[in-house]
C-alpha cells in the first residue's frame, strides 16, 4: 500500500462554507460547513482520484515542492486596501 502526501488549501467563502482544494491533482475539491468536514472530505476525494488513475494505469502527481510568496499591491485609485 503505498502513502501519498500532498498539500490542501482550505479557504471559507462569503456563507462560511470551507472549499478544500489539492493545486497538485486537477480537479480535487471538495467543502464541509467546519473545516475538519472540509479537511476529511478532501482527503477523501484524494483518494478516490488516485485510485481512478491507478485503476486506468495513469502516473500519479507526485508534488515536488511548496512554497509560500507575498506580494505587495497597491490599492486602486479611490479604493484602500
Amino acid at each position: 500500500m503505498a502513502k501519498y502526501q500532498y498539500t490542501v488549501v482550505i479557504e471559507q467563502d462569503e456563507d462560511g462554507v470551507y472549499i478544500s482544494s489539492c493545486p497538485a491533482l486537477q480537479g480535487c475539491h471538495s467543502y464541509g460547513d467546519t473545516y475538519e468536514e472540509a479537511l476529511e472530505n478532501i482527503r477523501e476525494v484524494i483518494q478516490l482520484h488516485i485510485e481512478a488513475r491507478q485503476s486506468v494505469g495513469d502516473p500519479i502527481p507526485i508534488e515536488v515542492a511548496v512554497d509560500r510568496v507575498e506580494v505587495t499591491v497597491e490599492a486602486a485609485p479611490g479604493k484602500t486596501a
